[in-house]
């Protein structure tokens, strides 16, 4: 990335972030972006988000975001209107890392209780 891609990202990371503290519903779910990338021509941003909650609530608020990204960059704009000629278009994805991460854990977890040796005797003395 450019320097003045990682400028713009930071700077939408940022006032999105403003935003979504501001106009997203509390329903128990946390929403973190954890990145924004954008193209090199600055037509597009694509955050990354991650929503830390049941997988029900992840869901929803992934919709309720798809469903307000008209609005998020209207006011996205209003904010940054001296920054950009013309505001990027916002795509939202959720960012599974975290989720996959505790799974790939878990199963290595697994695989080492199983093939783990026998326990010694109680006494520590092995005979």
């Amino acid at each position: 990335m450019s320097i003045r891609t990682e400028r713009v990202s930071e700077l939408l990371q940022r006032e999105m972030g403003d935003i979504f503290s501001k106009e997203l519903p509390r329903n128990g779910a946390l929403t973190t972006i954890l990145a924004v990338k954008v193209t090199p021509d600055l037509s597009i941003a694509r955050f990354y988000l991650s929503v830390l909650g049941s997988k029900e609530m992840g869901q929803s608020m992934m919709a309720h975001i798809q469903k307000e990204n008209k609005n998020f960059r209207k006011i996205l704009s209003g904010k940054l209107r001296h920054h950009f000629r013309r505001m990027p278009e916002l795509e939202f994805y959720q960012d599974e890392l975290q989720a996959e991460a505790l799974r790939m854990e878990e199963l290595i977890r697994r695989a080492n209780a199983s093939s783990s040796p026998p326990a010694a005797d109680a006494d520590g003395s092995g005979d």
